[in-house]
């Protein structure tokens, strides 16, 4: 039967579309109820690829993050230090070596630097040959699973642990480029940061990440090893020791002491360090290698420490000066955010400010009077700021460190504060850490600088360092006026 009329025919057919929806609805819920709940097992495996994304994700961003730290973040600040006829000279050592060291630490270095070496002479000192050329860190297709396999590195894929770490081993060298600034060869850096890294970070990296003599807890540590959350040692003091070892070498620059020699883009140095700031984050919230408690107070303490610094940096020179610079209070910044990396995730957000204020004035007095009294020529005071400052947060880290941020020793106190007693703290083992890492790194970076000087020459001539390096070195120039 058929409803004539348009207004019977509209409630006719909104009825049995109504009727037919209510059944279909039914349907349904009487299929939902007869399907079988999740098990366990299924539900198990649905958390854990969630946390496996939350982590890895995490961990991809920080590896951004400490890239970003090199270029732009390094590249212009180191380049806005430097004369105008330089600038390219110290971007360009910044891009290369983010290609060099990638391609280095993918063919051997994360081999060296965590390769077990289980059960070898080799094992306390350095890695072995687990993961030469991406072995057991790529993805590889297993035939009897019909499946891919994963290698991975706690909770996070290898392939990302390599990426975050081999992100540390651009940056460390890097930040020695400041000492040199203006005067070494391009070819000579390439040699040396060859070297460098094989011989001195793959080493130490190993020593304190890798279960070796400074690793904290190993079995192999001398006095306990150290605590050093996101490298300290590894990356700050080495290269900052290193730094000074170049510095004095080298030589200092031509008309050092009586020409002008003041940086000539501040605005380029101001934002580098900003961005350094902000790549902190990932260098050292990521070295928690998870997404996490830990994470968000080694970022905590990460900011306030960078913060404190930049302000006690100003004021010691409003102090001093009379005027508070931009250069100070940038490299204020910076010297609390080297202060706090070995510290980062044992330390609560109270003490990093203190970290990061009694940082900006001791890195301020060694780039100021001290340099000054021992008159070497470390351009860009990586040495001040990085070694300095490196050391005094390893030590530091001593006094403040609690198992109340990260009870990394089985409920036991860490610190010299939170135990009372330097026996039963962690100092012996900081001090040791600084020790072995300041004379291993002064040694080993004069041999490879003989050598690097034997084989090619370490610095450019003086007609050459008079010209500027963006012109005798790469041929071009930072800025064309027309």
């Amino acid at each position: 039967m058929r409803v004539k009329g348009g207004l019977c025919g509209g409630f006719m057919t909104l009825a049995l579309c109504l009727a037919g929806a209510g059944m279909s609805c039914a349907q349904d819920v009487t299929e939902g109820q007869a399907a079988a709940p999740p098990t366990l097992e299924e539900v198990n495996t649905k958390a854990d690829a969630a946390a496996l994304a939350g982590h890895n994700a995490w961990m991809l961003t920080c590896s951004a993050l400490v890239l970003f730290m090199t270029a732009p973040g390094l590249a212009m600040f180191y380049g806005g230090l430097v004369r105008q006829k330089n600038i390219l000279s110290v971007m360009m050592q910044c891009l290369f070596l983010m290609g060099l060291m990638t391609v280095l630490w993918g063919l051997y270095g994360y081999s060296l630097a965590f390769g077990t070496a289980e059960g070898t002479v080799l094992e306390p000192y350095v890695g072995d040959g687990d993961y030469l050329f991406m072995n057991d860190v790529s993805r590889t297709w297993d035939n009897a699973a019909k499946a891919p396999i994963e290698p991975m590195q706690g909770v996070i894929p290898r392939l990302t642990h390599m990426l975050f770490q081999g992100m540390f081993f651009i940056i460390t060298p890097a930040l020695i480029c400041g000492a040199f600034a203006e005067r070494m060869k391009f070819s000579a850096l390439v040699l040396f940061m060859v070297l460098w890294g094989t011989l001195v970070y793959c080493p130490l990296c190993h020593w304190v990440w890798g279960g070796g003599i400074l690793a904290f807890n190993s079995p192999h540590a001398w006095k306990g090893g150290a605590l050093d959350f996101a490298g300290g040692t590894v990356v700050h003091i080495s290269s900052g020791v290193s730094a000074l070892i170049c510095a004095l070498l080298i030589g200092r620059r031509v008309g050092w002491g009586h020409e002008d020699m003041r940086p000539h883009n501040l605005t380029y140095t101001a934002l580098g360090a900003a961005m350094l700031w902000v790549g902190w984050f990932g260098f050292n919230a990521g070295s928690e290698l998870a997404s996490d408690h830990l994470a968000s107070s080694a970022f905590c303490t990460t900011h306030f420490s960078a913060a404190a610094g930049a302000i006690a940096w100003a004021c010691y020179e409003w102090f001093t000066r009379g005027k508070p610079s931009v250069l100070g209070t940038a490299s204020g910044a910076v010297a609390g955010l080297v202060c706090i990396t070995p510290a980062a995730g044992f330390v609560n957000p109270m003490p990093a400010l203190l970290m990061g204020a009694i940082a900006g004035v001791v890195c301020a007095i060694a780039c100021g009077k001290i340099k000054g009294a021992f008159k070497y020529d470390d351009a860009l005071d990586a040495f001040g700021v990085h070694g300095i400052g490196g050391t005094l947060g390893a030590i530091l880290t001593g006094v403040f460190a609690t198992r109340a941020a990260w009870d990394i020793n089985s409920g036991k106190p860490l610190g010299l504060l939170e135990t009372g007693n330097w026996g039963e703290s962690v100092m012996t083992g900081q001090l040791v850490a600084v020790v072995v890492t300041w004379v291993y790194s002064l040694i080993a970076t004069f041999v490879i600088l003989k050598l690097v000087d034997a084989v090619v020459g370490l610095r450019v001539t003086q007609p050459q360092e008079v010209q500027g390096l963006d012109v005798t070195q790469h041929e071009e120039e930072g800025y064309i006026f027309v």
